[in-house]
């Protein structure tokens, strides 16, 4: 083989491996997000230590299989204070906001977190730390 068809087929080599690659780089954006992300959260006081959310969730529904089906609000160390089951997908309504009332959080704990769950791949994406008013 000639110098020449070597550096031919090197060149080659190279065009369809970085090809491949692009095309392996688009398939993977095509999929999209993998968990709900919690884009808000408003806390009010609901009295005698607990508390009244309105979460706003985005989903990345693609089957009725696979979509928000509950948020929860934890504390530092992991503490599940609440939890919403949310019943049905929510394709249609994406952002989605849902409420959770009377949360009663320990006194001493004055930020929480949000999150919310994929039906199929569970608890992940963004999450948001608001902190409890009046603490």
């Amino acid at each position: 083989m000639t110098e020449h068809y070597r550096t031919l087929r090197v060149l080659a080599i190279a065009f369809l491996a970085s090809g491949l690659a692009g095309v392996h780089a688009r398939a993977a954006d095509v999929a999209g997000p993998k968990y709900p992300d919690v884009i808000a959260a408003k806390v009010q006081p609901a009295g005698a230590g607990s508390f009244d959310f309105d979460v706003t969730v985005s989903s990345p529904y693609d089957t009725p299989e696979r979509y928000a089906d509950a948020f929860r609000v934890a504390g530092r160390e992991g503490r599940v204070y609440g939890e919403r089951k949310l019943l049905h997908d929510h394709a249609g309504e994406q952002p989605f906001t849902r409420e959770l009332y009377g949360v009663k959080v320990p006194p001493g704990v004055r930020t929480v977190t949000v999150q919310a769950r994929d039906r199929k791949f569970g608890y992940g994406g963004k999450s948001i730390e608001v902190g409890l008013p009046g603490r």
